[in-house]
């Protein structure tokens, strides 16, 4: 049963390139399962998300940082009458535009296009599923709804200014009105990503050991949930102490989260999926008493875990690589694969950097050393 303003597979507006319907499943499902066999969702198992993948087995990737992403997405969707396959085909895809190294890549890159129009993550996303995944007969790209490829441009909010290259160059065969809002289960996929962040950032550094339990204590929601955790369990064991805190701190957010977009979303009274879009404010949200919380949550791990000297040093070193490889692409361009060659130096600049972006980890350290 959906929501009167949930996204509805009948009433998608389909495909740049027309394909019929399946008999077994819905567009969004569709949409779902092409990001699923996607290569660039395998590539993101050796994508940093703090840490560089090969620094440890347990922390994140951005493969499983997306699945938690997913999982956190469908129970909020479904708890609010909307299309979980539509909100989780968003989630899957939200981080297939990111570079090897994390941010620190992304940012390394965007240094290295800014002549040439600049890198960012959520307009490379779009470019992957509309044109670098070349495996379909009848068209380049995955061919995926009008309403996965607007939640993945604007899952943050409206796209509005100077828009990047790779995101102008497909709207403007594909108008994606990028001046509003996206759907409900966009929002909420853009959520699920800040709960499951918050959360799994906390762990990662706990396990990398660059702050420990009594270092966080103080810090709101935290210290209530390992104080219920202590008065539950009294004497309990590290490991399982943390992880039954931290299972409730997710708690704590996704309760928030469906309290304050119920309460604006019948505020609103929103009709239809488009009524949303066109409300001019986001219906999906902390409230505002949490919101505060996680700030002060998000300035703790700032200083803490991504600026610690650990992740400083790891990050100057493939800020480095990023930059090095691009220079070196840019300089003798039959360094790159037979197919990734271009004439002129504004589409050699984005066929290199649409090639640094699809590196996995690994690989970028692989040819950076074999350079």
């Amino acid at each position: 049963m959906l929501a009167k303003y949930a996204s509805k597979p009948g009433e998608s507006r389909g495909r740049l390139v027309d394909e019929g319907s399946s008999a077994h499943r819905s567009c969004f499902q569709r949409d779902r399962d092409r990001i699923i066999h996607s290569t660039a969702f395998r590539r993101l198992k050796h994508k940093t998300q703090v840490f560089v993948e090969h620094e440890g087995d347990h922390f994140r990737t951005r493969l499983t940082h997306s699945i938690e992403v997913a999982q956190v997405a469908r129970t909020i969707a479904g708890t609010l009458g909307l299309n979980e396959e539509l909100t989780e085909a968003v989630a899957l895809a939200h981080d297939l535009g990111h570079t090897p190294f994390g941010h620190t890549g992304e940012d390394a890159l965007d240094e290295c296009m800014a002549p040439y129009g600049g890198f960012d993550h959520n307009a490379q996303a779009i470019r992957i599923v509309t044109a670098l995944e070349q495996h379909y007969a009848e068209f380049d790209g995955l061919n995926l709804t009008w309403e996965t490829l607007e939640g993945l441009a604007k899952h943050n909010g409206p796209v509005t200014g100077d828009l990047p290259y790779a995101l102008a160059d497909y709207n403007a065969r594909h108008d994606l009105e990028l001046h509003t809002y996206a759907s409900t289960e966009a929002q909420v996929a853009a959520l699920a990503d800040d709960i499951a962040y918050n959360n799994h950032d906390l762990d990662d550094g706990l396990r990398a050991g660059l702050f420990g339990v009594e270092d966080i204590l103080h810090l709101p929601i935290v210290g209530r949930c390992f104080a219920v955790v202590d008065n539950k369990y009294p004497g309990l064991e590290g490991e399982r102490r943390r992880h039954e805190a931290l299972r409730r701190v997710f708690g704590v957010m996704v309760e928030d989260v469906l309290l304050e977009s119920t309460k604006r979303l019948q505020e609103a009274g929103a009709q239809t999926a488009q009524e949303v879009r066109d409300l001019g404010s986001p219906v999906v949200q902390f409230s505002g008493g949490l919101w505060g919380e996680l700030k002060e949550i998000r300035a703790f791990l700032f200083g803490h875990m991504y600026r610690h000297e650990t992740v400083r040093k790891m990050r100057l070193e493939t800020a480095q690589v990023v930059r090095d490889l691009f220079a070196a692409f840019m300089a003798t361009p039959a360094l790159l694969p037979e197919g990734w060659q271009a004439e002129g130096e504004l589409a050699r600049a984005r066929m290199v950097s649409d090639y640094i972006a699809g590196m996995t980890d690994r690989f970028a350290l692989q040819r950076h050393a074999a350079l």
